[in-house]
């Protein structure tokens, strides 16, 4: 009788099983470096809102989070990291064009969230800005979903009016109106960062998807023109752009520039590699919203250069993968998922830059978080619902390319 061995070493040559196959066929249909990223961005914005906001207990303003040690916000980020994935799994099983047909309704929707923001008894006051509905829980800020709807509103109008994008009357105008109508009540809460973000959405799939040139020009100057005047009439913002303009004057720096010159002081004190982990000074009641808006500053000072190089590598990976995922959808004439991919991009890149820019001291003190890395529960879950979006538009541009049905 033969011996044979209980086991069987594997050969080179034997292809792998079907299954095998199988397994390595539907791994090969998602993104999986835009999913680490995005993982990756969001476990390091996690360490460092709790870096960031371990001191915050000591503070009279947060007496009522003692109980809960200084775990609180890190607690907080962890639920909505959870929260946020739950979503975006939920988001990645929606198709592209049920994402178009719903666009319409969607951003009507949101119309009605923004109106109700402004409604005493509904809306919720939080620093002097009415932006929240309270849900108990949690607080929802409206004008972060706008963000995403606009991105698929704006895609959509753009492949329904092609014919007309020449035109202004017909191809801009009607959509002017609708940002316009947007902006009307941002303003109102008042959110002017969150108006610029939408705004630069808009104008940048329209330019995209074709829109006159010379309209597109003349209409950039008339934005430029209304910003300024919005800042120029309003007597806050126009001390506070003064100030950004020289920070370190005495009562600049002790007032309207006291967060930028204490996030400067942060980034000099980091110099190359930070102070480490932790050691940041600058985060102990010395730099207001450093675990929201200001968390940039302590990732400069904790871990320096290096670790803000990191994180603009990250983005950058992030914003130039969105457009080229859009790139692919135009190629094989998935036009709305390009022009929403390509919006994504737009609107975490300009979201990150203006951010950055803040806090660098390269643009006017703005009240913007950095995507996927700040405290809160609803800007994380738009930004995740947001690249669930844009790994679904990945997904469909594999399926598709390989002659595979929906």
């Amino acid at each position: 009788m033969a011996f044979q061995m209980p086991f069987r070493f594997a050969d080179k040559s034997t292809p792998p099983s079907m299954d095998s196959r199988a397994r390595q066929s539907k791994m090969m249909e998602y993104d999986q470096p835009l999913v680490w990223v995005t993982l990756l961005l969001m476990l390091l914005g996690m360490v460092m809102v709790y870096s960031a906001s371990i001191s915050l207990p000591d503070s009279p303003k947060f007496a009522n989070y003692v109980r809960w040690q200084n775990t609180y916000f890190l607690q907080r980020q962890a639920m909505f990291i959870v929260v946020s994935l739950l979503a975006g799994l939920f988001v990645f099983r929606i198709r592209v064009c049920d994402l178009q047909k719903a666009a319409p309704y969607l951003f009507i929707g949101t119309l009605v969230l923004l109106v109700m923001v402004l409604i005493p008894g509904l809306g919720v006051v939080v620093n002097g800005g009415r932006r929240w509905l309270s849900l108990k829980v949690i607080n929802v800020q409206p004008s972060e979903l706008m963000k995403v709807v606009a991105v698929l509103y704006a895609a959509d109008y753009t492949v329904r009016k092609q014919e007309y994008m020449h035109k202004l009357t017909k191809g801009f105008m009607p959509m002017a109106a609708a940002v316009g109508f947007v902006g009307l009540l941002l303003l109102l809460e008042p959110d002017l960062g969150a108006f610029g973000v939408i705004v630069c959405i808009a104008m940048g799939i329209l330019f995209l998807g074709g829109i006159n040139a010379i309209w597109f020009g003349g209409i950039g100057a008339v934005l430029v023109v209304i910003f300024g005047s919005i800042i120029a009439l309003s007597k806050f913002r126009r001390e506070r752009y003064f100030a950004y303009l020289n920070p370190w004057e005495e009562d600049n720096a002790l007032n309207k520039a006291y967060q930028l010159t204490h996030s400067l002081i942060a980034f000099g004190r980091g110099e190359i590699f930070g102070v480490g982990l932790g050691g940041s000074v600058e985060k102990l009641h010395y730099l207001p919203e450093a675990h929201t808006d200001f968390l940039l500053a302590v990732i400069g000072e904790e871990l320096g250069l290096a670790g803000v190089l990191v994180v603009i590598a990250l983005f950058y990976w992030l914003i130039k993968r969105a457009f080229d995922i859009g790139r692919q959808a135009i190629a094989i004439d998935q036009t709305f998922a390009g022009l929403t991919a390509k919006g994504i991009g737009i609107w975490i890149g300009v979201q990150t830059f203006i951010n950055m820019g803040v806090n660098l001291g390269l643009l006017p003190t703005k009240g913007l978080t950095l995507p996927l890395m700040s405290y809160g529960g609803t800007g994380v879950v738009i930004n995740c619902i947001g690249l669930a979006i844009l790994l679904r538009i990945d997904y469909e541009n594999r399926v598709l390319m390989r002659g595979g049905r929906l």
